[in-house]
Protein backbone atom coordinates (compact mmCIF):
# COMPACT_ATOMS: atom_id res chain seq x y z
CA UNK A 1 0.00 0.00 0.00
CA UNK A 2 1.13 3.14 -0.80
CA UNK A 3 1.66 6.20 1.58
CA UNK A 4 -0.12 9.00 0.98
CA UNK A 5 -0.59 12.45 2.73
CA UNK A 6 -2.84 12.30 5.55
CA UNK A 7 -3.44 15.27 7.96
CA UNK A 8 0.02 14.64 9.53
CA UNK A 9 1.55 18.54 8.57
CA UNK A 10 0.70 21.02 11.28
CA UNK A 11 0.68 23.69 8.75
CA UNK A 12 -1.55 22.20 5.71
CA UNK A 13 -5.01 24.05 6.54
CA UNK A 14 -7.35 21.06 6.72
CA UNK A 15 -5.56 20.57 9.87
CA UNK A 16 -5.84 23.89 11.24
CA UNK A 17 -9.47 23.47 10.69
CA UNK A 18 -9.81 20.63 12.48
CA UNK A 19 -7.98 22.14 15.45
CA UNK A 20 -10.48 24.72 15.35
CA UNK A 21 -13.09 22.29 15.78
CA UNK A 22 -11.43 21.00 18.46
CA UNK A 23 -9.80 17.95 16.96
CA UNK A 24 -6.37 17.22 17.66
CA UNK A 25 -4.83 14.83 14.84
CA UNK A 26 -1.47 14.26 17.83
CA UNK A 27 -0.68 10.65 16.90
CA UNK A 28 -2.72 9.84 14.51
CA UNK A 29 -1.89 10.07 10.74
CA UNK A 30 -5.42 9.87 9.33
CA UNK A 31 -8.72 11.03 9.99
CA UNK A 32 -11.85 8.80 10.16
CA UNK A 33 -15.78 9.88 10.29
CA UNK A 34 -18.12 7.60 11.27
CA UNK A 35 -21.68 8.02 10.05
CA UNK A 36 -24.89 6.30 9.67
CA UNK A 37 -28.66 6.06 11.39
CA UNK A 38 -29.35 5.53 14.92
CA UNK A 39 -30.05 1.64 15.73
CA UNK A 40 -27.09 0.47 12.85
CA UNK A 41 -24.92 -0.93 15.05
CA UNK A 42 -22.15 1.87 15.06
CA UNK A 43 -21.41 2.63 18.37
CA UNK A 44 -20.99 -1.55 18.26
CA UNK A 45 -18.51 -0.83 15.71
CA UNK A 46 -16.70 2.22 16.92
CA UNK A 47 -16.07 0.07 20.35
CA UNK A 48 -14.65 -2.81 18.35
CA UNK A 49 -12.49 -1.07 16.55
CA UNK A 50 -11.07 1.75 19.38
CA UNK A 51 -11.60 -0.45 22.49
CA UNK A 52 -10.80 1.08 25.43
CA UNK A 53 -9.13 4.06 23.29
CA UNK A 54 -11.66 6.38 23.37
CA UNK A 55 -13.17 9.35 25.31
CA UNK A 56 -16.47 11.37 24.65
CA UNK A 57 -17.36 14.59 25.53
CA UNK A 58 -19.69 17.44 23.79
CA UNK A 59 -19.43 19.00 21.03
CA UNK A 60 -18.53 22.76 21.38
CA UNK A 61 -21.47 24.76 22.14
CA UNK A 62 -23.96 21.93 21.77
CA UNK A 63 -25.68 19.42 23.66
CA UNK A 64 -24.56 16.73 20.98
CA UNK A 65 -22.24 14.19 22.63
CA UNK A 66 -19.22 13.38 20.77
CA UNK A 67 -16.79 10.32 20.54
CA UNK A 68 -13.22 10.05 19.44
CA UNK A 69 -11.19 6.69 19.42
CA UNK A 70 -8.40 5.13 17.75
CA UNK A 71 -6.82 2.15 15.99
CA UNK A 72 -3.82 1.20 14.35
CA UNK A 73 -2.93 -0.72 10.68
CA UNK A 74 -0.07 -0.95 9.13
CA UNK A 75 1.82 0.89 11.09
CA UNK A 76 -0.68 4.02 10.95
CA UNK A 77 -2.67 5.41 13.72
CA UNK A 78 -6.38 6.55 12.53
CA UNK A 79 -8.16 8.53 14.87
CA UNK A 80 -11.77 8.07 14.29
CA UNK A 81 -14.92 10.49 15.16
CA UNK A 82 -18.17 9.09 15.93
CA UNK A 83 -21.24 11.44 14.08
CA UNK A 84 -24.21 11.47 16.15
CA UNK A 85 -26.68 9.01 14.61
CA UNK A 86 -28.72 10.76 12.41
CA UNK A 87 -31.15 9.92 9.49
CA UNK A 88 -30.14 13.05 6.78
CA UNK A 89 -27.55 16.20 6.50
CA UNK A 90 -30.26 18.47 6.27
CA UNK A 91 -29.80 20.65 9.32
CA UNK A 92 -33.26 20.26 10.82
CA UNK A 93 -31.87 19.35 14.37
CA UNK A 94 -28.50 19.57 16.13
CA UNK A 95 -27.50 16.32 15.05
CA UNK A 96 -27.75 16.59 11.74
CA UNK A 97 -26.39 20.19 12.01
CA UNK A 98 -22.84 18.64 13.63
CA UNK A 99 -22.82 15.21 11.37
CA UNK A 100 -23.15 17.62 7.98
CA UNK A 101 -20.90 20.63 9.20
CA UNK A 102 -17.97 18.18 10.16
CA UNK A 103 -17.92 16.22 7.15
CA UNK A 104 -18.18 19.58 5.24
CA UNK A 105 -14.99 21.01 6.55
CA UNK A 106 -13.37 18.65 8.66
CA UNK A 107 -12.73 16.70 5.01
CA UNK A 108 -11.71 13.34 6.82
CA UNK A 109 -9.81 11.55 4.47
CA UNK A 110 -12.43 8.76 4.82
CA UNK A 111 -16.19 8.18 5.98
CA UNK A 112 -17.77 4.92 7.03
CA UNK A 113 -21.16 4.66 6.22
CA UNK A 114 -22.82 1.58 8.69
CA UNK A 115 -25.97 0.97 6.92
CA UNK A 116 -28.33 -2.08 8.98
CA UNK A 117 -28.36 -4.80 6.58
CA UNK A 118 -32.37 -5.74 7.59
CA UNK A 119 -33.30 -2.06 6.53
CA UNK A 120 -30.80 -0.78 3.19
CA UNK A 121 -34.13 1.37 1.69
CA UNK A 122 -34.06 3.56 4.91
CA UNK A 123 -30.46 3.94 5.74
CA UNK A 124 -29.12 4.51 1.81
CA UNK A 125 -30.75 8.02 2.12
CA UNK A 126 -28.18 8.73 4.10
CA UNK A 127 -25.67 7.05 2.33
CA UNK A 128 -26.26 9.03 -0.75
CA UNK A 129 -26.50 12.34 1.47
CA UNK A 130 -22.91 11.72 2.25
CA UNK A 131 -21.68 10.73 -1.24
CA UNK A 132 -22.81 13.69 -2.51
CA UNK A 133 -20.38 14.94 0.00
CA UNK A 134 -17.35 12.93 -0.72
CA UNK A 135 -15.64 10.83 -2.31
CA UNK A 136 -14.03 8.80 0.01
CA UNK A 137 -16.81 6.62 1.06
CA UNK A 138 -16.91 3.03 2.56
CA UNK A 139 -20.38 1.71 3.17
CA UNK A 140 -19.89 -0.97 6.31
CA UNK A 141 -23.22 -3.31 5.95
CA UNK A 142 -23.61 -4.13 9.57
CA UNK A 143 -25.95 -6.72 11.19
CA UNK A 144 -25.73 -8.96 8.38
CA UNK A 145 -26.14 -11.81 11.45
CA UNK A 146 -29.51 -10.68 11.18
CA UNK A 147 -30.29 -10.42 8.03
CA UNK A 148 -29.29 -13.90 7.72
CA UNK A 149 -32.07 -14.59 10.16
CA UNK A 150 -34.48 -13.66 8.38
CA UNK A 151 -34.14 -15.03 5.67
CA UNK A 152 -32.39 -12.09 3.57
CA UNK A 153 -30.08 -12.31 1.03
CA UNK A 154 -27.86 -8.97 0.63
CA UNK A 155 -25.89 -8.69 -2.27
CA UNK A 156 -23.32 -6.89 -1.51
CA UNK A 157 -21.22 -6.65 -4.28
CA UNK A 158 -24.23 -5.59 -6.11
CA UNK A 159 -24.30 -2.49 -3.49
CA UNK A 160 -21.00 -1.52 -4.10
CA UNK A 161 -21.33 -1.68 -8.20
CA UNK A 162 -24.76 0.40 -7.42
CA UNK A 163 -23.00 3.01 -5.42
CA UNK A 164 -19.81 3.07 -6.60
CA UNK A 165 -17.96 2.92 -3.70
CA UNK A 166 -16.76 -0.18 -1.17
CA UNK A 167 -19.05 -2.04 0.60
CA UNK A 168 -18.04 -4.56 3.37
CA UNK A 169 -20.38 -6.55 5.21
CA UNK A 170 -20.07 -6.78 8.86
CA UNK A 171 -21.37 -8.25 12.68
CA UNK A 172 -20.03 -5.53 14.72
CA UNK A 173 -21.09 -7.53 18.12
CA UNK A 174 -19.17 -10.62 17.36
CA UNK A 175 -15.86 -8.25 14.65
CA UNK A 176 -16.38 -10.53 11.55
CA UNK A 177 -15.64 -8.29 8.58
CA UNK A 178 -14.45 -5.78 10.65
CA UNK A 179 -10.42 -5.94 9.51
CA UNK A 180 -11.44 -6.15 6.26
CA UNK A 181 -13.54 -3.16 6.93
CA UNK A 182 -10.48 -1.16 8.34
CA UNK A 183 -8.10 -2.74 5.46
CA UNK A 184 -11.03 -1.23 2.66
CA UNK A 185 -10.57 2.28 4.27
CA UNK A 186 -7.19 2.27 4.06
CA UNK A 187 -6.88 1.62 0.94
CA UNK A 188 -9.35 3.87 0.02
CA UNK A 189 -7.66 6.51 1.17
CA UNK A 190 -4.18 5.37 -0.40
CA UNK A 191 -6.01 5.77 -4.03
CA UNK A 192 -5.39 1.58 -4.25
CA UNK A 193 -9.32 1.53 -4.17
CA UNK A 194 -10.57 4.07 -6.07
CA UNK A 195 -14.07 5.34 -5.75
CA UNK A 196 -16.59 6.52 -8.26
CA UNK A 197 -19.63 7.72 -6.44
CA UNK A 198 -23.05 7.25 -7.78
CA UNK A 199 -25.00 10.66 -7.99
CA UNK A 200 -28.53 11.52 -9.28
CA UNK A 201 -27.54 14.12 -12.78
CA UNK A 202 -30.09 17.30 -11.73
CA UNK A 203 -32.12 17.94 -14.66
CA UNK A 204 -30.39 20.56 -17.38
CA UNK A 205 -32.05 23.55 -15.90
CA UNK A 206 -31.21 22.97 -12.02
CA UNK A 207 -27.37 22.25 -13.33
CA UNK A 208 -27.36 25.67 -14.98
CA UNK A 209 -28.49 26.86 -11.90
CA UNK A 210 -26.15 25.10 -9.70
CA UNK A 211 -23.43 25.82 -12.35
CA UNK A 212 -24.18 30.01 -11.82
CA UNK A 213 -24.45 29.74 -7.97
CA UNK A 214 -20.51 27.61 -7.26
CA UNK A 215 -18.78 30.76 -8.21
CA UNK A 216 -20.62 32.65 -6.48
CA UNK A 217 -20.45 30.55 -3.64
CA UNK A 218 -16.71 30.34 -3.72
CA UNK A 219 -16.51 34.27 -4.17
CA UNK A 220 -18.09 34.85 -0.86
CA UNK A 221 -16.61 32.15 1.06
CA UNK A 222 -12.82 31.41 -0.97
CA UNK A 223 -11.49 28.02 -0.41
CA UNK A 224 -15.07 26.63 1.19
CA UNK A 225 -15.21 22.64 0.53
CA UNK A 226 -18.04 21.45 -2.29
CA UNK A 227 -19.66 24.40 -3.27
CA UNK A 228 -21.54 22.37 -5.53
CA UNK A 229 -23.47 20.85 -2.06
CA UNK A 230 -23.59 24.13 -0.70
CA UNK A 231 -25.72 25.55 -4.21
CA UNK A 232 -27.74 22.14 -4.14
CA UNK A 233 -28.53 23.18 -0.33
CA UNK A 234 -29.56 26.59 -1.11
CA UNK A 235 -31.86 25.95 -3.99
CA UNK A 236 -33.59 23.51 -2.04
CA UNK A 237 -34.14 26.22 0.33
CA UNK A 238 -31.82 25.67 2.96
CA UNK A 239 -32.23 28.46 5.04
CA UNK A 240 -28.92 27.76 7.55
CA UNK A 241 -26.63 27.94 4.58
CA UNK A 242 -28.27 30.93 2.87
CA UNK A 243 -27.96 32.74 6.17
CA UNK A 244 -24.51 31.47 6.81
CA UNK A 245 -23.47 32.45 3.31
CA UNK A 246 -24.77 35.92 3.50
CA UNK A 247 -23.69 36.96 6.38
CA UNK A 248 -20.29 35.43 6.16
CA UNK A 249 -20.59 33.03 8.70
CA UNK A 250 -20.13 30.05 6.21
CA UNK A 251 -16.28 30.91 6.17
CA UNK A 252 -16.20 30.51 10.14
CA UNK A 253 -18.65 27.25 10.96
CA UNK A 254 -15.24 25.63 11.86
CA UNK A 255 -14.87 28.02 14.54
CA UNK A 256 -18.47 27.75 15.52
CA UNK A 257 -17.07 23.96 16.65
CA UNK A 258 -13.88 25.17 18.46
CA UNK A 259 -12.85 24.31 21.97
CA UNK A 260 -11.27 20.61 23.31
CA UNK A 261 -12.93 17.44 23.72
CA UNK A 262 -13.49 17.23 27.67
CA UNK A 263 -12.99 13.85 28.92
CA UNK A 264 -16.12 13.06 30.61
CA UNK A 265 -15.36 9.56 31.28
CA UNK A 266 -13.75 6.36 30.10
CA UNK A 267 -15.33 4.57 28.50
CA UNK A 268 -15.17 0.48 29.23
CA UNK A 269 -15.77 -0.99 25.69
CA UNK A 270 -15.55 -4.20 23.88
CA UNK A 271 -11.98 -4.72 23.44
CA UNK A 272 -10.83 -3.46 19.67
CA UNK A 273 -7.55 -2.81 17.61
CA UNK A 274 -5.26 -1.14 18.70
Amino acid sequence: MSNPVGHDCEACPAHAQLAQMGVSLANSDYLIALAGNPNTGKSSVFNALTGLNQHVGNWTGKTVTRAEGAYGLGGKRYKLVDLPGTYSLLSASQDEEVARNFLLFGQPDCTIVVVDATALERNLNLAMQVLEITDKVVICVNLMDEAKRKGMDVDVRSLARDLGVPAVPTVARTKEGLHELVRTVAEVIAGDIRTKPRRSAPPPELQEAVDELVPMIEQLAPGVPNARWLAFRLLDGDHKVRQAILSGELTDLEAAQAGPVETTSRVIAIQGAQ
